[in-house]
């Protein structure tokens, strides 16, 4: 059953269009990767679900509500959690403060969060600020499943860290699509751990969609043509 849906979704940065009839959608319990090279689209394509940016055209749904007439808080409570690129924690709050911020009811407690991730339970009293890179991205995944959502996004999840943290966190998004059943919208340029975890695959082009398809079937001169590996 589909749970997000994206059908000729058109976005503009003020005169300028960014997006082009994007096509995608993500079923319950499915995880999908949003690739594409620097600049295409990946991340507006985000902010228009996330109604941090208005959809000019096309239809953009959710367990279906129109997503285009909801302001962004009501998007989220309809259950779409989101990990941004750069991460956006609270600095000046603790490891424990961030968590419960936007907490809701449901599976996902301090309990199940610190399963997830150890080392936010040892730093639970420190301030953001006085936490590692990888840390803080831990934390920015750990806030958003205190959401208890039903579509977790994560935007560039893995930029920027050290091997190990990214083998950390990687394990971490293994383990919600084994354990948890919950659909994930992943955009990330680590195309051999794509395709470890993801069902399927949504590659934009200068802001439209111009390939999707299981991973199994993703051939290497797509991979060439639009990703550059």
């Amino acid at each position: 059953m589909s749970l997000l849906s994206l059908t000729n979704v058109s976005a503009f940065y003020g005169a300028s269009q960014a997006l082009f009839k994007v096509s995608l959608r993500v079923d319950e319990g499915a995880v999908v990767a949003l690739m594409g090279r620097n600049g295409m689209g990946k991340s507006t394509t985000i902010k228009t679900i996330m109604r941090m940016l208005p959809a000019a055209g096309g239809e953009l749904l959710f367990d279906g509500h129109d997503l285009r007439r909801l302001p962004s808080h009501k998007a989220a409570r309809l259950g779409l959690g989101l990990v941004p690129e750069g991460r956006r924690c609270f600095p000046n709050l603790t490891v424990e403060e961030n968590l419960t911020a936007a907490a809701r009811p449901g599976h996902w407690d301090l309990k199940r969060v610190a399963q997830l991730f150890p080392r936010l339970e040892e730093r639970r009293a420190q301030s953001a600020a006085s936490l590692s890179g990888g840390e803080q991205q831990m934390l920015a995944i750990g806030r958003a499943l205190m959401t208890n959502p039903r579509l977790l996004i994560l935007d560039e999840a893995t930029e920027g860290l050290a091997p190990i943290v990214r083998q950390e966190i990687w394990a971490a998004i293994a383990t919600l699509k084994r354990e948890t059943g919950l659909a994930l919208l992943v955009v990330d340029k680590s195309l051999r751990e794509l395709r470890q975890i993801a069902d399927e695959a949504v590659i934009l082009q200068r802001g439209e969609t111009v390939w999707h398809g299981t991973m199994g079937t993703l051939p290497p001169e797509i991979t060439d043509r639009y990703l550059g590996v």
